[in-house]
């Protein structure tokens, strides 16, 4: 998980288990496993609730471009880009491994270009008919 990759959320769970360890013995570092379990299941349950509903649009439609690029906001994930298009996006870059620049296009042929960099997004461009 990339979450538990920063040195800081390590730590504050590490600070989480002890300090619950002291406070409530077993039971309450297992009640802090228990939280942290749930927590993940949510979290993939999510992700893949997303990737389901996209999964049955073809690859780089959207219903309106123009509606997507006044929704879209710097530093918004894939994830949330992905759950506003409703469908994964066309790669554009195929230079790039992974791929981090991506188009929709909707019925008229509006289409909006969107670039990420580690996942979050930095650029995006409407471009009209």
């Amino acid at each position: 998980m990339r979450v538990l990759a920063r040195p800081a959320t390590a730590l504050v769970l590490a600070v989480l288990g002890v300090l619950a360890h002291r406070a409530y013995g077993w039971a309450g570092l297992a009640l802090v496993g228990g939280g942290l379990l749930m927590w993940a299941l949510l979290h993939m349950s999510r992700i893949l609730m997303v990737l389901r509903r996209t999964a049955q649009n073809p690859v780089g439609s959207v219903a309106s471009a123009v509606m997507l690029q006044s929704r879209l906001q710097k530093g918004m994930t894939l994830l949330q880009v992905l759950a506003l298009t409703r469908a994964l996006g066309q790669a554009q870059d195929t230079t790039v491994q992974p791929p981090e620049a991506y188009r929709w296009v909707d019925p008229g042929g509006d289409a909006v270009h969107c670039t990420f960099a580690h996942g979050k997004l930095v650029h995006w461009e409407l471009q009209r008919l």
